[in-house]
């Protein structure tokens, strides 16, 4: 198993370059499901998860071709509707090839996906939706059976929390259904918005995504059609904490301040020196910063997924900070390990007490999800000696390049095997 082998107290300086979206090309990828024709995405990153959706995809007989960071995806022949646990298992987003499969083709079997590190992620919101569309949907053996006679029907469907998955599954869903749907209280993340602007490429009639009602107009069919998918905003914010805790003036290429407007709210409180650019955002780094609160929301509020990022980087403030988990129950995983490395940080619940100014040092440290290991790679670039993360195939599922991108900074870090 592969590890990152970290040296800290170096100081980074450069340019570092975003990298598309995971988050927006998960569901984007599931699109493809709903047309017989061809759907090419552009500024694909080159992780794991997407060659795993790929594999779910292409159970189903999508047929799939990535050159450099362009996917083309076709599902012209779909022979099999039944997205097995064998692959849902391996990511939970699998389960956004749903909503497609049932409003194509009229049934879909897909695994139930399971349990999750960071806490329970139910997809009754999802069920609800798609029974609202006059879907029949059954439990059985750890399956979901979704069925319905001719097409979904529209209807007026209110979310009771802004589920994004759920959201994104019941907007491709209701694209070709029967009448008008409308989606109350749904996920307003930019991905959802981007999702949409690519689904009106494809012919579908959206309106009012990035608010919290969507209204979704059925047509009989969608086209294929060729898309960008938007730069990841919760890399750029991760570099962004990376650049004011680690850095001595980066720039952050391809950050864009309207997505990630409630992380950069806070850094500016912390006294963090940023300038807005056309190329992105460069943070000038070099001098301390303050303590703040920080509270978990829905978009566009702070995100879940820059939690354990903020909490490393306000080990470094001046000040005790308070980090209050809204979103999952449990994703405070890393305080253990980031304790491990001379962090001072006490876990009272739903909130994290962070007393800053640690001196950190460089320890053997596991990580135990996605965005905790980035929090755990923070740390070890400022911690005296050398931090070892093991279990970092959790990096590669949302961090593309990270070692390449690190090294160009100025970082000295390299892959180990344990």
């Amino acid at each position: 198993m592969q590890t990152l082998i970290i040296e800290g107290g170096h100081k980074l300086k450069g340019t570092v370059k975003i990298s598309g979206a995971k988050n927006a090309a998960l569901p984007l990828m599931c699109a493809c499901l709903l047309t017989a024709e061809p759907l090419v995405l552009e500024n694909v990153p080159e992780l794991t998860d997407m060659q795993t959706l790929c594999d779910v995809l292409g159970s189903l007989g999508v047929v799939s071709d990535l050159s450099g960071t362009t996917l083309r995806l076709q599902a012209q022949t779909i022979h099999n509707t039944r997205a097995s646990y064998e692959l849902v298992s391996k990511m939970r987003a699998s389960v956004l090839v749903l909503g497609p499969l049932l409003a194509r083709f009229g049934h879909a079997e897909v695994s139930l996906p399971g349990g999750c590190a960071i806490g329970a992620r139910p997809i009754d919101v999802l069920l609800d939706g798609l029974r609202a569309l006059g879907a029949t949907i059954e439990l059985e053996n750890g399956y979901v059976h979704a069925r319905v006679n001719g097409r979904l029907k529209g209807a007026e469907l209110y979310l009771p929390k802004p589920a994004v998955t759920g959201t994104e599954n019941l907007m491709m869903a209701a694209t070709l259904a029967e009448g008008t749907t409308t989606i109350s209280n749904a996920a307003r993340e930019p991905e959802v918005v981007d999702l949409a602007n690519c689904l009106n490429k494809m012919g579908a009639k959206i309106t009012g995504a990035g608010t919290s009602v969507i209204t979704i107009e059925g047509v009989d069919a969608l086209n294929g059609t060729t898309h960008t998918v938007m730069n990841d905003r919760i890399e750029a914010g991760t570099y962004l904490l990376m650049a004011a805790m680690a850095g001595d003036g980066i720039m952050v290429e391809g950050a864009v301040s309207g997505d990630n407007q409630a992380l950069l709210t806070l850094m500016k409180q912390a006294g963090v020196r940023m300038d807005k650019t056309e190329k992105g955002i460069f943070v000038h780094g070099g001098n301390g910063y303050t303590a703040v609160d920080v509270t978990t929301n829905p978009y566009p509020g702070f995100a879940t997924d820059l939690q354990a990022q903020m909490m490393a980087f306000l080990t470094q403030a001046n000040g005790t900070s308070i980090v209050k988990e809204t979103v999952y129950e449990n994703r405070f995983m890393h305080v253990p390990e980031l304790n491990r490395m001379g962090a001072r940080l006490t876990d009272e619940g739903h909130c994290v007490r962070v007393a800053g100014n640690a001196r950190l040092i460089g320890a053997d440290v596991m990580a135990t999800d996605l965005r905790a290991s980035a929090s755990l790679v923070m740390a070890g670039l400022i911690a005296k000696g050398t931090t070892t993360v093991h279990r970092v195939y959790h990096l590669h599922r949302g961090y593309e390049r990270l070692t390449e991108k690190l090294t160009g900074l100025g970082a000295r870090i390299s892959a180990g095997n344990e």
